[in-house]
């Protein structure tokens, strides 16, 4: 026995369940893609067979809970390895020395042949049978077995068919656990190796991850070593198994056009912001006297035909009028939201959904091009001209976080964008329309949402040259639901990060004001936490977990802040462009005394002015005073923004709207 470790082999599965969901050649491991594989074939093994679901037994079993039982199993057999090399080198054989005696040469030697065959390592290969692996195995099944949290995947391990083929296994195990139960199994610790088995099972019957913990925190400094390198792995199923608690808890619900996307507003605090590098960028003449009116564009086009009673459906059409109007009410900004040619996917799937005048997003983009119904770029030239002689700069919007799930760069690029090589969950599936115009791929949004039943985090890309097949994640901020028309762009990756800033620096030659939206989900630590999570801290979004990395690892990947790199290249690439970042979360003064966005919104004088929260306000002002003054001066303050409701309706019609409209001004 001296120097093997058969507890650190691959734990069993049984054969029948190995037979029945096609699983041969997997074992049960603390590695999520295995989890995952396994889970997905016994959910369809199930569905095939007819199984009831709302069985308690046979509930659907989640990749999350197979990871957790396999890390617990690796765990517990290197507590026998620990206990074989400290305590009894050869406690296995000796205990089976012992116990012969009471069940018979013959009934050992039939339940250690019957092992391999009932618990293979591979069904097509059968293996010898070797007592010191059976009985290690089958003191681990049978701990298990006994552990109320897996019994919605007992079949995996069902001991029932080994007592079939070896009548005396029961036996074997009984007397085995009796003789390990007879002694400490540590000097100076009066527990047993079966009290140790079973102990984090009966601390935290009904969950694996409160198993877990337990083994962390109340082993973790007696027994360091059975974890060692699978600690990160253990707070990783902690994380996949806190995201799946999470999306299980969700119930759909359709995020409303005026529902606000700014979040709660939150008195700022600038707490951490003082080790961080003063590096203000400078306004040029213009900047701190730009006001900034928001037009959506195609609405704003038919609002003008109705109102000087002619089609105009393209920018050079915008009457000259409008515009001398828009300086004299001492407009300087003009914002166009929805110019660049956007998703055709994104106005199906809504049509689908039973919206049949449904129009794509304005923030899910096939190309930064103007879109050709609204003129093209000949028809942005003439406007542009024409605004400046009045006064007025040219506002636009970029959505550098993701792209829409048919844009070209999602056709030609698949790799710029964050995927994995199979579903995340068992119940996603993906035999809807195909929402690709393009010849080359194939996309396919996960079905359950054209019921309304679920928003998946992933739609399925192929490639139909290649057969490729990959599961791209959707633009998400882990607030709420995913954006289901998006695909969401890699930035661990530099060719990715290159591409996007080569992209906003040609945009800003064409746009002398550039508002990024949901700006703050590229703040480094927002990258790392939505989508490269540190071991413990995930569960941001669902599935992300088990992409963790160290801090290290990530920062190798990125080592310096996105948007820094933005404004110093726009700054010498396209310098005189005002950059605006839409950025919540308190990360406001972040943006610009370090970043170097020019402007932030300050979404604190909309939602606490609305809410008569002022003295809340009142705190906000002077803690940004305090901290540093100059962050005011590139506060965007606003009574309404595209992604809220309209000013009438926040403020009202009378002395309140009037107020807050003075302080604004």
């Amino acid at each position: 026995m001296a120097g093997r470790r058969p507890t650190d082999r691959d734990f069993r599965l049984a054969r029948l369940a190995r037979e029945q969901y096609g699983l041969a050649d997997l074992t049960l491991e603390p590695n999520l893609a295995t989890a995952r594989t396994i889970a997905a074939r016994l959910a369809a093994g199930r569905a095939s067979a007819g199984d009831e679901p709302l069985d308690a037994a046979l509930r659907p079993v989640t990749p999350g809970e197979l990871q957790a039982a396999g890390i617990l199993v690796t765990i517990l057999g290197r507590l026998i390895d620990r206990y074989q090399d400290e305590s009894a080198p050869d406690a296995l054989q000796l205990a089976a020395d012992r116990f012969q005696a009471d069940v018979g040469p013959s009934a050992l030697a039939a339940t250690v042949q019957a092992f391999p065959i009932e618990f293979p390592r591979q069904l097509e290969r059968p293996e010898a049978p070797d007592p010191q692996v059976a009985l290690a195995q089958l003191l681990l099944l049978g701990v298990l077995s006994e552990n109320p949290a897996v019994a919605p995947f007992g079949e995996l391990i069902d001991l029932q068919p080994l007592r079939t083929r070896a009548a005396a296994a029961p036996r074997v195990r009984a007397a085995l656990e009796a003789d390990l139960d007879s002694r400490p199994a540590f000097p100076g610790d009066a527990r047993t190796l079966i009290d140790l088995l079973r102990e984090p099972a009966q601390a935290a019957p009904g969950s694996l991850a409160e198993q877990l913990r337990y083994i962390r925190t109340a082993w973790g400094e007696r027994f360091a070593p059975l974890l060692g390198d699978l600690l990160d792995r253990l707070l990783i199923a902690l994380d996949v198994l806190a995201e799946e608690r999470h999306s299980a808890d969700l119930a759909w619900q359709s995020v409303q056009p005026d529902a606000g996307l700014s979040g709660p507003a939150e008195v700022y605090t600038y707490e951490g912001e003082a080790a961080e590098v003063e590096q203000f960028s400078l306004d040029t003449e213009w900047m701190p006297r730009l006001i900034l009116v928001a037009k959506s564009t195609y609405v704003w086009l038919d609002q003008l035909s109705r109102q000087y009673g002619r089609d105009i459906r393209t920018l050079d059409a915008i009457p000259e009028e409008e515009l001398v109007s828009l300086a004299r009410r001492g407009i300087t900004g003009l914002w166009l939201i929805g110019l660049w040619e956007r998703s055709r996917a994104s106005a199906r799937i809504k049509q689908l959904r039973g919206q049949p005048d449904a129009v794509a997003s304005a923030y899910s983009l096939d190309d930064y091009a103007i879109a050709a119904d609204l003129g093209g770029p000949a028809a942005l030239d003439d406007l542009r001209s024409r605004a400046a002689r009045h006064g007025v700069r040219l506002a636009s919007d970029m959505v550098p976080n993701h792209m829409s799930i048919d844009s070209r760069w999602v056709i030609e690029h698949p790799d710029w964008f964050l995927s994995l090589n199979e579903s995340p969950f068992p119940a996603y599936s993906f035999n809807g329309p195909d929402l690709s115009d393009d010849d080359r791929v194939g996309i396919r949004i996960d079905d359950h949402y054209y019921d309304a039943t679920d928003a998946a985090v992933v739609f399925e890309r192929v490639d139909r040259a290649t057969g490729d097949v990959r599961y791209v994640y959707h633009g998400n901020d882990g607030t709420t639901f995913p954006w289901n028309d998006t695909a969401q762009l890699d930035y661990s990756s530099e060719h990715v990060r290159e591409a996007v800033i080569q992209t906003i620096v040609a945009v800003a030659r064409q746009f002398p004001v550039i508002r990024f939206d949901a700006a703050m989900v590229l703040a480094k630590r927002h990258i790392e936490r939505l989508w490269f999570p540190e071991p413990g801290a995930g569960g941001a979004i669902p599935s992300r977990a088990g992409r963790g990395m160290s801090r290290r690892a990530f920062e190798a990947l990125m080592p310096h802040e996105f948007w820094r790199e933005v404004v110093d290249r726009v700054a010498v690439e396209a310098p005189g462009t005002l950059l605006l970042a839409e950025a919540f979360w308190l990360l406001e003064g972040y943006f610009v005394r370090t970043l170097g966005m020019h402007r932030v919104y300050n979404s604190a004088f909309m939602n606490m002015l609305r809410d008569e929260q002022n003295d809340e306000y009142r705190m906000v002002m002077k803690n940004t005073l305090e901290f540093d003054p100059a962050i005011l001066g590139r506060f965007v303050n606003f009574m309404s923004n595209p992604d809220e409701k309209t000013a009438v309706e926040q403020f009202g019609t009378g002395d309140k709207y009037f107020g807050v409209a003075a302080m604004l001004a």
